[in-house]
């Protein structure tokens, strides 16, 4: 366990909540309001003293140097920032924290700032989240809101929100739309055109938000079932892919064989179901004879993470609980709006949520566990023909994979957190063909530190949202960051990015972003860079002169 923190006790504590909380969802005739999710344990930092040995063979993962170890309940929910730093959550609490790199460009080797806290009263764990265009961080609802003081976690699916503003380090509480309740650990996404679309983890509602009034305004008609326990996928046709849970609250009801996906349109508003998946992906313990119209006792109605890759097919992974059974896949072509069966995960390991990310080599890198989220945990890559295992982390004997969350890093690593001191950077293996790279076609030749500037260029955007996992978290990266390195001392500097003219993956529009030069820029010729989920563009050479 985590050093001189009492974490035993409040890993004890919260899974008591978590079991307290369930006899209280059963609704009538035997359905269920939402799920509560699993509260991630507290873990211990691991010992990486073998991993560091000579005789080791070589680690794609690598420990940050500078490690979290001032976090209370360990880390969750990183977040890229467009200036090039990542926030995240200490796990369940109202404090924040910068992960800013070197200045070498390196993460590793990166260094901590503690950031505003959250409004008073909010302090949620399992909930949305996304990176606004104009730069600002917003996080809506939460499936449990925990006591800092006293470490008790209710399961409340709370309809509280709040957004970050980086330019004046402040949190500001955002009201829920109109008539909501509940937002709890549900998904969201920004849309093509930057619009915040956000759902009702509890109903089939959906609302988007107006950023400047902080409005909302509902959308998401004839949805078929309700959001709980599903995931969106950004299409590159623009439209959201979603696959059904069947969750049972009223008044829909327990389909233990449904197998149906729904797509959005943002310029209906509407919801519809075009067709179903070639094997059933979410868990209804159907193969575990749970025929009834009643969920009983057994399903998780979870899913595993989607992830979209450069060839346009999303490789979506299955959640399967049943004792000794195995998590299918399967593989949705966008470009045909079909679907292919993928390969079932080996031995008993699935993903009842759990984290996923595309590497820049087009790979799908995933964290898959027996189960509901028991341990341990292997990590798996699907190079689009086959699945293939891979080294874990330190942690991976004693974690189940909802432990997990994914980032792409603009170095084209992925760091890996884990409701622990821990934080782990994953390296992969070669590199992307040039045509996924953004293009970068006009930047500003001279530059004065503290000025504001446009490029543009294609690409911009990249080809998928970059790391996924369901409901309970998201941490898209697709949106273009600007990094300067002085080419006489190599330093490196993100400019803060902001307001991209789209938000569209695999854009064929001509793109463009803002970027503020910091003040401070190291003077002299200097390589300028667009650089999309961990793909950099071709460099251009800039002057940075004093302001």
């Amino acid at each position: 366990m985590q050093g001189s923190k009492n974490t035993f006790s409040l890993a004890v504590g919260f899974a008591l909540v978590a079991l307290l909380a369930w006899p209280e969802l059963a609704g009538a005739q035997g359905h269920l309001a939402p799920l509560p999710h699993p509260i991630g344990f507290p873990q211990r930092a691991p010992d990486h003293s073998e991993a560091a040995s000579a005789n080791a063979p070589a680690s794609p993962w690598t420990p940050l140097a500078n490690q979290p170890n001032f976090l209370v309940d360990g880390s969750a929910n990183p977040i890229l920032m467009m200036d090039g730093s990542v926030l995240v959550q200490d796990a369940g609490f109202p404090d924040w924290w910068k992960l800013t790199p070197d200045k070498f460009g390196s993460y590793v080797n990166g260094t901590w700032t503690q950031v505003a806290s959250l409004p008073p009263g909010y302090s949620p764990l399992y909930h949305s989240s996304a990176v606004l265009p104009d730069g600002r961080l917003i996080i809506e609802g939460g499936e449990y809101l925990c006591d800092p003081v006293t470490f008790n976690c209710n399961a409340v699916w709370t309809n509280l929100g709040a957004i970050y503003e980086p330019l004046v380090n402040k949190w500001t509480a955002v009201n829920p739309p109109s008539g909501w309740t509940s937002i709890g650990d549900a998904q969201s996404v920004v849309l093509p055109n930057g619009t915040y679309m956000q759902a009702n983890c509890c109903t089939s509602q959906a609302a988007l938000l107006n950023p400047k009034a902080m409005t909302w305004t509902p959308t998401g008609k004839h949805k078929f079932d309700p959001n709980d326990e599903e995931g969106w996928n950004l299409l590159p046709n623009g439209k959201v892919l979603a696959v059904d849970a069947y969750v049972p609250i009223p008044p829909f009801p327990y389909i233990p064989t449904g197998r149906n996906y729904e797509l959005y349109d943002p310029k209906t508003g509407d919801w519809t179901v075009p067709g179903t998946t070639p094997v059933q992906l979410w868990d209804s313990w159907l193969t575990c004879g749970e025929l009834s119209h009643e969920p009983k006792n057994g399903p998780s109605f979870e899913l595993g993470p989607a992830v979209l890759r450069p060839d346009g097919t999303v490789f979506y992974t299955g959640s399967n609980t049943c004792p000794g059974a195995a998590g299918a896949t399967a593989i949705y072509n966008s470009n045909t709006n079909s679907w292919k069966t993928g390969p079932d995960f080996p031995g008993t390991n699935n993903i009842s949520d759990g984290p996923a990310a595309l590497e820049p080599n087009g790979k799908v890198l995933m964290m898959a566990s027996p189960g509901d989220g028991n341990s341990p945990s292997t990590f798996f890559e699907w190079d689009g023909k086959a699945l293939t295992e891979v080294s874990g982390t330190p942690n991976a004997p004693i974690d189940g994979s909802y432990f997990g969350n994914m980032l792409v890093l603009p170095t084209g690593q992925i760091l890996l957190t884990d409701f622990s001191d821990d934080i782990e950077i994953y390296t992969p293996t070669g590199g992307p063909p040039r045509k996924w790279a953004p293009v970068l076609v006009f930047s500003p030749s001279f530059l004065k530190g503290g000025g504001s500037y446009q490029v543009f260029g294609f690409l911009f955007n990249g080809l998928s949202q970059g790391a996924f996992y369901g409901d309970d978290v998201q941490s898209a990266t697709n949106f273009p960051l600007v990094r300067i390195t002085n080419l006489k001392t190599g330093h490196v500097r993100y400019s803060r990015a902001h307001d991209p003219s789209t938000m569209e993956v695999v854009s064929n529009e001509f793109n463009s972003v803002w970027f503020d030069v910091p003040a401070n820029q190291e003077l002299g010729f200097s390589r300028l860079e667009v650089v999309t989920n961990g793909i950099p563009s071709e460099s251009v050479i800039v002057f940075i002169t004093k302001n």
